[in-house]
């Protein structure tokens, strides 16, 4: 019988305490529909907060992606002396395909270079030249390297290429790349940087908000007090009111980037396509942006529980 009685207490207890929850959740729901601008004044300023370091973070992430489809095509072009016939570029060609750190070896012949120039529109020109001066061309692909930076890898192998017999000039243009990559470091954690700083922001913006809360409600709270609540009970609500404040900011922000991508798409491909690629934006996937809603709203939680931590341990009910 005991065991029924402390068994139906233990249900009442836990049924207090999920509708207390809901009635939080409600209540601050309604706290906010009652001070429309008020309340999208703050989700309006926390949005703006977060979509800063987002659309960096975006940014920095196409840029790494276009990047890596840049690094797909690392040749180093190998311009062979005139005086290099095709049957030994053919064989060079051979030799350095079984080196260790080339993947793959390309042969442009003088014929198929200049029929290249003439697809160009530069058929007029190449007709009052005569014979055919360009040189056969070797493309080396080099093999993709374990390290993190493969440019000192590829600037050995062009340093051997040029060394050569065969060889007159070497093209490789790695040194951008390597800048481009210090740039994106750099990028990251900037983003970080301002993360850390703007997510700070958010959460001071929703604590003065919570904090303001807090001030119309001070006899409420004092009641409750003298009445026993404890502590959690009385926070509970505004925290609430901090999740919620937070959990719209972040659907509001996703909302801001969502509508930079779709201003921005159709022109940015259209400049892609001037260049010969298909290189198009990518936005945040489901997942990520249910991470970044909840990231948000966890902001606005700390926040809120913050100010009511501190302003529940400066009052007690002897100070109402």
């Amino acid at each position: 019988m005991n065991i029924e009685v402390d068994a139906m207490k233990a249900q009442s207890r836990i049924g207090m305490w999920f509708d207390h929850h809901v009635y939080s959740l409600v209540a601050s729901l309604g706290r906010m529909l009652r001070k429309p601008w008020a309340t999208a004044l703050t989700i309006g300023v926390m949005a703006v907060a977060l979509a800063l370091p987002l659309g960096l973070w975006a940014t920095l992430r196409n840029v790494e992606r276009f990047a890596g489809d840049v690094q797909q095509s690392r040749q180093v072009s190998l311009f062979l002396k005139t005086d290099v016939t095709v049957d030994r570029a053919r064989a060079l060609a051979g030799e350095l395909k079984a080196r260790g750190d080339v993947a793959q070896v390309e042969l442009r012949t003088p014929e198929q270079g200049l029929e290249e120039l003439r697809q160009r529109g530069l058929g007029d020109a190449l007709a009052a030249l005569e014979g055919n001066p360009l040189p056969s061309l070797l493309i080396v692909t080099p093999r993709v390297s374990d390290s993190r930076d493969g440019a000192g890898d590829e600037g050995a192998l062009a340093e051997s290429l040029q060394a050569l017999p065969e060889a007159d000039v070497v093209r490789h243009d790695a040194g951008w790349r390597h800048r481009l990559d210090q740039w994106l470091r750099f990028g990251a954690r900037l983003a970080w940087v301002l993360a850390g700083l703007l997510g700070l922001g958010a959460l001071l913006v929703v604590g003065n908000t919570v904090r303001l809360d807090i001030q119309s409600r001070r006899d409420e709270i004092g009641v409750l007090q003298l009445l026993g609540a404890s502590d959690g009970f009385i926070r509970r609500p505004f925290l609430y009111l901090g999740a919620c404040y937070g959990l719209l900011a972040g659907a509001f922000a996703l909302a801001l980037l969502t509508a930079t991508d779709v201003a921005l798409r159709a022109p940015l491909a259209e400049l892609a396509r001037s260049y010969g690629s298909g290189f198009s934006l990518r936005g945040f996937d489901p997942s990520e942006a249910g991470a970044i809603v909840f990231v948000a709203g966890l902001l606005g939680w700390l926040g809120a529980g913050f100010v009511t931590g501190h302003y529940l341990r400066q009052t007690r009910p002897t100070d109402i």
